[in-house]
Order: C-alpha cells, then sequence, then structure tokens
C-alpha cells in the first residue's frame, strides 16, 4: 500500500504519446509505470491500490480529475515547482506586453537632446512597421480567427471539451482561447523584446549610418566579417527607419524580456549590483511591470514559507490590477483551488517524481529513445 503518490508524465514519444510514472513518495522508489496518462487508466490504477492518503500531482487536469475518481479522500497537493513555471510563464508574457514602455523610460535613454527627439522618432516608425507586419502575419490570422471560432462557441454556452472536438485543437489550445479577453492579450507572447542576430552589432550600424555609410549592401558585408550570420534582409530592414529620420540616434540598450523576466523571479540577494541597479530603473519606468513584480515576491514567500493561508488575499490583489496575464494565472489557481492550497501549506513536494522523470529520458538515451513500452517500463522499476 502506498499512503504518499506521486504522480507525473513522461514522454514515450514526445508530441505523440506519453506515460505515467507512480512514486511512492515515502520510499522515493516508483511503483508502477502506466503507459499512458488519460484520467481513467490513472483511476483504474488508483483503485485497484486503495490505501493512498495524498496524491502529489502537476496542474494537469487528467490527474486531478483521476484523484477524484479513483481516491476521491485522498488529499491532493499541487507541485509546488509547477505553480512558480506557471507564474514565470505569465510574468514573461506581462513583460513582454509592457516591453514598449521601458523605451520611454527616462532612466533608460540619454538625458534630453537632438538624439532624443530622433530617437523617440525612430521608435514611432520602428513600432508601426513591427504592428503592420503583425497584423498581416500567418500567426497573427491564425489567432485571430480562432479566437473568434472559440469566442462565437463559448457565448453559445459550448464548454472546452466540446470545442476542442468540434474545432480539432488540443484542449489546452481551446482554453486558452477560451479564457482570453482579447485577441490582443494572445498576440501579447513574448516576442518583443527577445534577441535578434543584429542585436550585438547595433552599435556599430548606427555608429557607421551617422558617419555617412547608409548602403545596406555594404553596411551587410561590414559585419560578416565582424561574424553576423543573419540575412541581407534583416540589415535592410533595419537601416529602413533609419533613413525615413536621416540619422540613427546612439544606441541605448533596453534589456530583454527574457533577461528582466529572470531578474524578477530570482531572490534579490542572488542580483549582482548592475542588475539590481538596472531592475529598480525599470519597475520605475513601467508600473504594470511594477506590480507584477511586487505580486511575485509575495508569491514567492507564500510559496518558500508555507503560507497558504495567504492565497486567497493574494489572488484578490492580482485581480485587482490591470495585468490580464496574472489573471488567467489566478484562474488557473481557483480551479484547482484545493490542491494548490495544500501545495503552499503542506511539507509534501514532488521532486522525488521529477528525478524520476529525469532518469527515465536518461534510460530513453541510453536505449536510443525509440524502446518498447514493456521493456522501458521494466527499466524503470528496477532503476534505484
Amino acid at each position: 500500500m502506498v499512503t504518499v503518490l506521486g504522480i507525473d508524465d513522461f514522454a514515450l514519444r514526445r508530441r505523440h504519446r506519453y506515460g505515467t510514472v507512480l512514486i511512492d513518495m515515502d520510499t522515493h522508489r516508483p511503483v508502477d509505470v502506466l503507459a499512458d496518462r488519460k484520467a481513467g487508466t490513472v483511476a483504474e490504477w488508483l483503485r485497484a491500490h486503495p490505501g493512498t492518503e495524498v496524491i502529489c500531482r502537476d496542474r494537469a487536469g487528467a490527474y486531478a480529475e483521476a484523484a477524484r475518481a479513483g481516491a476521491s479522500d485522498a488529499i491532493e497537493v499541487a507541485d509546488r515547482w509547477h505553480l512558480w513555471h506557471n507564474l514565470a510563464e505569465a510574468v514573461e508574457k506581462t513583460v513582454a506586453t509592457h516591453h514598449h514602455c521601458l523605451k520611454k523610460g527616462p532612466e533608460l535613454e540619454p538625458k534630453p537632446s537632438i538624439e532624443r527627439t530622433a530617437s523617440e522618432q525612430l521608435r514611432i516608425v520602428a513600432e508601426q512597421v513591427h504592428a503592420t507586419r503583425q497584423e498581416s502575419s500567418i500567426l497573427a490570422a491564425r489567432t485571430k480567427n480562432r479566437f473568434e471560432a472559440v469566442t462565437n462557441l463559448k457565448n453559445e454556452g459550448i464548454g472546452i471539451r466540446t470545442i476542442a472536438r468540434q474545432l480539432g485543437l488540443a484542449r489546452e489550445t481551446v482554453r486558452r482561447f477560451y479564457y482570453a479577453s482579447s485577441v490582443d492579450e494572445l498576440l501579447g507572447a513574448p516576442r518583443a523584446g527577445r534577441p535578434t542576430m543584429l542585436d550585438r552589432f547595433a552599435v556599430h550600424l548606427h555608429e557607421r549610418f551617422n558617419d555617412g555609410c547608409t548602403s545596406a549592401a555594404a553596411l551587410y558585408e561590414e559585419l560578416r566579417t565582424l561574424g553576423y550570420r543573419g540575412s541581407y534582409s534583416s540589415v535592410r530592414d533595419y537601416l529602413r527607419p533609419l533613413r525615413t529620420i536621416g540619422a540613427a540616434p546612439a544606441r541605448k540598450q533596453v534589456p530583454k524580456v527574457r533577461q528582466i523576466t529572470s531578474w524578477m523571479l530570482r531572490h534579490p540577494d542572488s542580483l549582482i549590483d548592475d542588475e539590481q541597479i538596472g531592475l529598480k530603473q525599470i519597475l520605475a519606468s513601467c508600473p504594470h511591470i511594477e506590480a507584477t513584480a511586487g505580486h511575485v515576491t509575495s508569491f514567492a514567500e507564500m510559496l518558500t514559507e508555507r503560507l497558504g493561508k495567504q492565497l486567497n488575499s493574494w489572488m484578490s490583489a492580482v485581480s485587482a490590477d490591470d495585468l490580464p496575464h496574472l489573471h488567467r494565472f489566478v484562474r488557473g489557481l481557483d480551479s484547482d483551488h484545493a490542491a494548490v492550497r495544500n501545495g503552499l501549506t503542506l511539507p509534501y513536494s514532488s521532486g522525488a517524481v521529477e528525478g524520476h522523470v529525469n532518469r527515465i529520458k536518461m534510460l530513453k538515451r541510453q536505449m536510443y529513445g525509440r524502446v518498447g513500452f514493456g521493456l522501458l517500463r521494466k527499466r524503470i522499476l528496477l532503476s534505484d
């Protein structure tokens, strides 16, 4: 009999087929391996092995459904690592949505000058070009069509599972569209501010352009000698707004989305002086990102100090701010409220389960990836 059970999935064939590993959390050893991750399969196993009092799981709806069906008296505990990972995704999307604010922040730009005016003009032109491209992109068009289709069915009172079946989409994809407040929220994925091949050559490009070398072909050849491996069209497109202005402003680098997100998610004591200064400047430049950072700090304290009793007040504080991506995170917490509160309160953790998932990945590599389920299951159950 397993009193405290850990459950997680692993890829038998990535993106196509997944299995489930079951871990005795007292001994940290695998007790069984299932050929899929369906709720019915896991629930059947739980009914055949009564006595489970605590189930440690990720946020997947299938395992929650299985626990309720197969061990209704068991305490469900949401894994803290997955909670933090889900929050990190919401934070990254929020930073991406408001990244443009940082380019207007007084502490992140040069002092007022003629170049400052040019910089503002360049930003406006560049944003117009980006908006036009985004508007016409295939991805944006597909996103808008899906959002409209899901919204229409939602307004008819149809649930997520039925919509997914009618539209032929994954349930998690439909869930994302179903709870989005607008299509702009979906298009606000963290693309803006991501590194590009031209970033490290931007200062050189601006200096050479101001020196009078405005030929895209000539500058492209120069960059190639400096190690640039991107395309000529990227250089040409980068120079287009500079030609509109007539002069390139001195390039002022703004930290990338993932860099900012990393600073916000790390413990303040782990940041070096330059990172602490950079983060303070960013928070001073955008109230939305500043509010997000405050919520991250509060959640981190709640998670590390197991203050689950503060969960409801934290969710209310987030809902009161204009932060759509964090609102989606809160809705996810609310739909799994009891397990989340237990995860933020009780000492149980899915660390041992994650460790076995990593061992399974290593076993697959040793067995050259494509192996039969029976042989893989045998190796997993025999592993230490």
